[in-house]
């Protein structure tokens, strides 16, 4: 998960300098206030019916990875064996089990399943169909609206992509980030441009619902010219949608080490030089037809091509969040689980949910968490909010918005408030002022 929020008490100059932390925001309350001694409220949360009308979601973390990216923060191995991964699958399938029992659970439909890593296209054609029907056999699968897979070209091949249609696999995501072997190579990418068409020309052919291709703006080597091959290379195999995040320094990743110890930036743009491109990439996009879902995603149709999961997750929806280290939300209960492997593990050999931390969240907190995160659309309706939390978030944060539109990030316009082109490409560097005072300054984790 990120690391931090950069402190609004650093200079501008600071601020646009791409330093140890970072700008990205993917939930609130802060990840730092969430407590194991609050595991009472999520055990409790569990406990009860679900609340009326919510979705229901579903989370797998599989963690797995043929090599360790210099910028990856997530959870990953790639030393586990084939006997690690089987050890896992089963932990995985018995906390399906543990969690289709709860009462805030038991017999309800799944809207939408995420499969998030690590690289879950890290597995084989037989364990995916072995966690597929395991999965099915315990929670009430139904038909969800959508499920999204990701995917690292080196580790597809054509009867994976056809297991992965078979077993209801809506949206594809292809984690390319650039289309360079130097830069791939310098960043720890495991795989190559050859296998990047190799894997798209079987998606397509397969007929997936949905494509989606990944690009970082800012790896370690990126110039002007590159990005120009990646935008270009990207528009002609023409996905169905496009996400472009920009190249940050969390904490705990290989170029962060290396960082802290030397004190040199590894090579890493600023944060002006990255929203440029990421503005080109936007211009490109739009000229060839594409529509803006969000300050990170491009569609080449909304009425045809949704985020199911990010927009149920960013309007209140319950998430089971499993596998090691993976967040949840139920009831208005954050909660994550234990972020160590064999933790992991013995908490489910003895039949117990491997919950390590959470945090129930005041009405105020579920009204600032889903307005931020809906803010990242590019804009907010407030009449969600006035129906829902009975809150006029124009008045109630009145000065912040007018902060940002005198800056020049937003516009109060007559259906509500919607971000300028630059507010859009750094959103989540003006989250943190809607944040209540207890949650300002502290570390984002």
């Amino acid at each position: 998960m990120a690391a931090t929020a950069l402190p609004l008490s650093l200079s501008a100059s600071q601020q646009e300098a791409t330093g140890l932390g970072n700008y990205f925001i993917a939930n609130y309350p802060p990840f730092a206030f969430w407590k194991p001694e609050f595991l009472s409220d999520a055990q409790a949360a569990l406990a009860r019916p679900p609340r009326p009308g919510v979705k229901l979601g579903l989370y797998l973390h599989i963690p797995f990875c043929r090599k360790r990216c210099k910028f990856c923060y997530f959870r990953v191995y790639t030393d586990k064996n084939a006997r690690d991964v089987e050890a896992y699958l089963t932990a995985l399938l018995t906390e399906l089990k543990l969690y289709a029992q709860q009462p805030a659970v038991v017999g309800r439909p799944l809207d939408f399943v995420y499969f998030g890593g690590g690289t879950p296209s890290y597995l084989s054609a037989s364990q995916l169909s072995l966690l597929f029907a395991g999965i099915k056999e315990r929670l009430n699968w139904g038909q969800p609206r959508e499920v999204t897979f990701e995917c690292e070209p080196g580790t597809l091949q054509r009867e994976k992509l056809v297991a992965l249609r078979e077993h209801g696999v809506t949206r594809l995501s292809l984690g390319i980030e650039n289309f360079d072997d130097r830069i791939l190579e310098e960043n720890g990418r495991a795989h190559r441009s050859p296998e990047i068409f190799k894997a798209y020309g079987w998606a397509k052919e397969l007929g997936f619902d949905q494509i989606n291709i990944d690009l970082i703006a800012g790896m370690v080597g990126e110039t002007w010219d590159n990005w120009r091959q990646c935008v270009r290379r990207t528009l002609e195999l023409a996905p169905d949608s496009i996400t472009i995040y920009q190249m940050e320094l969390p904490f705990n990743t290989i170029y962060s080490k290396e960082y802290a110890a030397s004190g040199d930036n590894p090579g890493i743009a600023d944060w002006p030089t990255k929203r440029a491109w990421v503005g080109y990439a936007y211009d490109e996009c739009l000229q060839a037809g594409y529509e803006v879902s969000s300050g990170y995603t491009l569609v080449r149709r909304k009425d045809r091509t949704a985020f199911v999961y990010r927009d149920e997750l960013w309007h209140g929806a319950d998430l089971l969040g499993t596998g090691v280290a993976s967040f949840g939300h139920v009831s208005g209960v954050h909660m994550q689980n234990v972020d160590q492997w064999d933790a992991y593990l013995e908490a489910l050999s003895r039949g117990q949910l491997p919950l390590n931390r959470a945090l129930r969240l005041t009405a105020e907190e579920a009204l600032i968490r889903e307005m931020i995160l809906q803010l990242k659309t590019g804009a907010l309706d407030p009449s969600y909010f006035a129906a829902k939390f009975g809150t006029d978030i124009v008045a109630r944060f009145q000065p912040v918005w007018e902060s940002l539109r005198t800056e020049g990030y937003v516009e109060i316009v007559p259906e509500g408030i919607r971000l300028t082109r630059r507010g859009l490409l750094e959103v989540d560097r003006h989250l943190p002022r809607f944040f209540l005072p207890r949650h300002q300054g502290p570390r984002y984790t």
